[in-house]
């Protein structure tokens, strides 16, 4: 069971919209972003570039050999599981059963395009993380995200 723990303040704004569907403050500090940054090139078997599906200035984490079911990819990418945002939010599909909890708890929100049958209705928007606590939780879920698509244990 996915139990994270509470978001502190209140919810970044957001666009709310399919496309674009950006966060409009509560930034990550430069040096947080950095952080996440690393941490997500650091996962076996990732790749980064462009991203596919979103902005070209965000950074898609892409996998050598995705593994994971269709719902662990940002469609119409076969390869893309997250982009991290110049502002340091990330798109990104998480396993199923830590969707409401992420929400619930005030870390994410469910990303509108999910709400299409053509689309996985697990892609959210993970707000960008402000210090190294909300940093660690941000890589436990990118980590989530990562096993979900590479079908990888750490």
């Amino acid at each position: 069971m996915f139990d994270p723990p509470n978001r502190a303040g209140v919810r970044p704004v957001t666009t709310r919209r399919e496309i674009p569907h950006d966060q409009l403050d509560q930034f990550s500090p430069a040096p947080v972003r950095d952080a996440l940054v690393e941490q997500a090139r650091a996962l076996p078997g990732v790749f980064t570039g462009p991203s596919q599906v979103s902005e070209p200035a965000s950074l898609a984490l892409r996998l050598h050999r995705p593994t994971g079911p269709w719902e662990a990819f940002l469609h119409p990418s076969r390869d893309e599981f997250a982009h991290i945002h110049q502002a340091g939010f990330m798109h990104l599909t998480v396993p199923k059963p830590m969707v409401a909890p992420l929400v619930e708890a005030g870390w994410a929100e469910l990303h509108p395009i999910s709400l299409r049958p053509q689309w996985p209705d697990t892609i959210v928007m993970f707000y960008a993380p402000r210090d190294e606590a909300e940093l660690s939780v941000a890589v436990d879920v990118l980590r989530a995200s990562w096993q979900q698509a590479s079908l990888e244990k750490e």
